[in-house]
């Protein structure tokens, strides 16, 4: 084995292709020629003397012996750049990049600006924001945390409740009086409604009454969306009614634009989580931007402790 040639570098390479087992989307994370990842990780199984990965046209995949030593791997570069983070942060702010994936019409709306208020803050930190709806392996991603709503079961990640997000029920004034104001469950079922195509069952909707029982609400449309801020469009142009959280509509509400429909019946709350790499959340700025988000979240609108 040639120590001298096992360096970080070599190490870093190889962990990120093992994680996305394509080294052309490695090449591109990294800024460097795919010849330069071919290369690292070349030297890097010559320096070891064991073959790490196994190549196909198709994909990478990962050895034996380099399933073993992609294990060892992560723990080096976790504890190198927890010294280097505690290092620069020694009576400094802490420095770096932190790499989040939210929800998508959530980061919008108000994640967005909670970042702009954490790097006012903490001036050395730079965040990287990807906004998507799909379940994002934040591992493969090289993202360090994400805000989900909804449940979750990767039991692999560190997970951190946030609270739960309320939604109500809302429709455009003017489509309202056009077709008439709902003043019972059964009512919804005469009015044209907004279903989300990326959500499973979004044509029944059950409500919580005030007295705490629920009601199977039907709702029928012609227009389904795959994403909250079409559907807050498709609201405010008085398309029909539907299920809203709270953050996504809550300046509509305010100023009359839209209206909540049956005030006494809501939809159930979504529990809002955050999901942590464990071998990057001991790191200073991840730990910084997690108790951060934690805090400010709860003033979103709509966002409540669980």
């Amino acid at each position: 084995m040639d120590q001298p040639n096992i360096t970080l570098e070599r190490m870093r390479t190889f962990v990120r292709v093992a994680e996305r087992g394509n080294l052309s989307a490695v090449a591109r994370e990294m800024n460097i020629g795919q010849s330069s990842v071919t290369r690292h990780l070349h030297e890097l199984e010559q320096a070891l003397g064991v073959a790490l990965l196994s190549r196909t046209t198709r994909r990478v995949t990962l050895t034996e012996e380099g399933s073993r030593y992609y294990v060892n791997a992560i723990q080096i570069l976790r504890l190198v750049e927890q010294a280097g983070d505690e290092a620069r942060s020694a009576g400094a702010d802490a420095v770096g990049t932190v790499r989040i994936s939210c929800t998508a019409a959530l980061g919008v709306r108000h994640i967005s600006r909670l970042i702009f208020a954490f790097q006012d803050r903490h001036p050395d930190i730079a965040v990287d924001l990807s906004l998507t709806d799909e379940r994002v392996d934040l591992v493969r991603d090289g993202a360090d945390l994400s805000i989900r709503l909804g449940p979750l079961s990767d039991s692999s990640l560190k997970l951190r409740s946030l609270g739960i997000s309320r939604r109500v029920l809302v429709g455009a004034p003017d489509y309202l009086e056009r077709h008439g104001r709902p003043e019972m469950v059964s009512d919804l079922a005469a009015l044209e409604g907004i279903r989300m195509s990326n959500i499973a069952g979004s044509d029944a909707l059950t409500l919580d009454g005030p007295d705490g029982s629920t009601q199977l609400a039907s709702i029928k449309g012609r227009l389904r969306v795959d994403h909250g801020l079409a559907a807050r469009e498709a609201y405010l142009a008085g398309r029909g009614i539907g299920p809203a959280h709270i953050w996504l509509v809550d300046d509509l509400l305010s100023d009359g634009r839209l209206e909540t429909i049956l005030p006494d019946h809501t939809p159930a709350a979504v529990p809002l989580n955050m999901l942590i790499v464990p071998e990057r959340a001991g790191i200073a700025r991840v730990r910084l931007l997690v108790e951060f988000l934690a805090d400010e979240i709860l003033k979103v609108p709509g966002i409540e402790k669980a």
